[in-house]
């Protein structure tokens, strides 16, 4: 079943991933940034950097709390992005699959499409060469690798996570997505207090290393730490969570986003639901309503 899941995953993203526009006509953008022969190309004019693109493009990542969940997990989740010029809403998937009795995981996810329609005025900020700012997108495939440092000992719970960010997204003319791979690393914790029975409280806290690829000659990689801070109220099968997440590059260039995540997670035994409103904060300026469902499947290997 994870198999075939996989498989039905990247083929998803595979699907529209090649899909160009056919010729247009860039007189109008060439006169409106006074661009003449012999100036760099249009490509340079892009600025890679999460206060000049779409919500998908450089995204914080999502706030890991320290452990891994035993069960495989697949994931949709429909999301709507509101920010004045710029009202997105996209289809997204995730596939989590821990193994080795839970103690390391792989997971792949990424928006599977994308819909836009941006203002003139975001259209010019951001030098973007789609005339009346609507459209489609794919996004990136992400997959990472998670390793369980520890868990339930003394020390908190330790999450290492390594992740990679492919260039499979599509529509650098609208100044969504990047056409330019990254990666990021970190290690995130978590610390439970409480009863079961009353309810459980789990601080948690996240720090690491994110870098980008950008179209800058003299920089061709932007480079951030990353952070996260928030707590966990577990009950009954439900979850609410809430932190403060970002990151913060060195270009600045509006490259140091900053959200506020709220969460409530209801397990039941084969599925999840979960609702998250982000809020952004600093340079990453959206709020974001997503609603997912969680098909959960028992691990791969079992004791």
């Amino acid at each position: 079943m994870i198999n075939r899941l996989s498989f039905l995953f990247l083929l998803l993203f595979s699907i529209y991933s090649n899909a160009q526009k056919p010729g247009e006509d860039y007189t109008w953008w060439n006169e409106l940034h006074n661009w003449q022969e012999g100036d760099p190309g249009w490509r340079n004019w892009i600025r890679i950097t999460p206060g000049y693109l779409g919500p998908n493009a450089l995204p914080i990542p999502e706030v890991k709390r320290g452990y891994l969940n035993t069960n495989s997990e697949f994931e949709i989740t429909a999301s709507g992005h509101f920010l004045k010029g710029d009202p997105t809403q996209d289809i997204s998937a995730r596939l989590f699959v821990p193994f080795a009795q839970s103690k390391i995981a792989v997971e792949f996810y990424g928006v599977i499409l994308e819909h836009f329609s941006f203002s003139e005025e975001i259209r010019n900020e951001r030098y973007a060469r789609i005339e009346d700012g609507k459209g489609y997108a794919v996004g990136d495939l992400y997959f990472s690798t998670l390793i369980q440092l520890s868990k339930n000992r003394k020390f908190p719970n330790t999450l290492f996570r390594m992740a990679a960010k492919t260039a499979s997204g599509n529509q650098l003319e609208g100044a969504r997505y990047t056409d330019s791979p990254g990666y990021f690393f970190d290690l995130s914790f978590s610390k439970e207090y409480g009863k079961t029975e009353v309810g459980l409280f789990r601080p948690f806290g996240l720090f690491g290393f994110y870098s980008w690829q950008t179209n800058d000659e003299l920089n061709l990689q932007n480079d951030a730490y990353m952070y996260a801070i928030g707590t966990d109220y577990e009950r009954n099968g439900m979850v609410f969570s809430t932190s403060l997440s970002g990151y913060s590059g060195y270009k600045n260039e509006r490259d140091k986003p900053m959200q506020l995540n709220f969460e409530l997670r209801k397990d039941f035994n084969n599925n999840a639901f979960r609702i998250q409103y982000i809020h952004g904060l600093r340079h990453w300026e959206y709020k974001t309503i997503r609603i997912s469902f969680i098909c959960k499947f028992k691990p791969v290997t079992q004791d």
